[in-house]
């Protein structure tokens, strides 16, 4: 049985595609490059953003770093609070909470811009341990993960009764990378078709209800 969840933040917990794109689109405009078309935007949501900006733009690791520079100019007062909870999302965490379930996030995001999201749109009293990047740098999802069990001291025998939450394929890999399962959701659409299921998720849901059933039967 499960005990020990893991939530993602953008696309899991919170929708947060308004302040993603804004915030991108004011870092192409500081750059002098033309911005690209939102169905590109979208994915940088999910994946660390210096590794989006060199993969989806071209951008040298010089130049991405700037780009990540500039986004976190707007993102850290203004772009992450352009956000919402996802649908159901706060009142599941309570109630598996209250069954005593340990709840944690691992995002990619800086810890120092996770936090503060947690805490705005109710998740902060839920959660164990708030888990993201050093300030330095976007680390990858099992970075993330590997240092989350660790401030919860979960051990090599415990991960079976661990579960990763997350929207794209970056949770999956991440979480089998860690030996732990990981539920794929599809709340915003923001994977490919298929690309849960083909990265490996042992299930994919689409509604808080959805993952509620999937963990209290598991």
């Amino acid at each position: 049985m499960y005990h020990y969840i893991l939530f993602d933040l953008d696309g899991t917990l919170t929708d947060s595609k308004e302040g993603i794109l804004n915030c991108l689109r004011y870092a192409f405009e500081k750059l002098g490059d033309p911005i690209p078309p939102e169905s590109t935007l979208i994915r940088f949501i999910g994946p660390p953003l210096q590794d989006s900006f060199m993969r989806f733009c071209g951008f040298s690791q010089e130049r991405a770093a700037e780009g990540v520079r500039l986004f976190r100019e707007r993102y850290a007062p203004i772009g992450k609070f352009e956000n919402a909870a996802a649908p159901g999302l706060p009142a599941l965490c309570a109630r598996l909470a209250a069954r005593g379930y340990v709840l944690a996030l691992a995002s990619s995001k800086p810890e120092e811009m996770c936090v503060p999201i947690c805490e705005k749109f109710g998740y902060a009293p839920y959660l164990t341990a708030i888990v993201g990047s050093p300030p330095e740098g976007d680390w990858e999802k099992a970075d993330v993960i590997r240092e989350c069990l660790r401030r919860l001291g979960v051990g090599e025998a415990e991960k079976a009764a661990v579960l990763m939450v997350g929207d794209r394929k970056f949770d999956v890999l991440g979480a089998r990378a860690c030996g732990v399962d990981c539920v794929g959701v599809e709340f915003f659409g923001y994977a490919a078709p298929g690309e849960l299921e083909e990265a490996g998720a042992v299930a994919v849901v689409r509604t808080a209800e959805e993952l509620e059933t999937y963990i209290l039967a598991h």
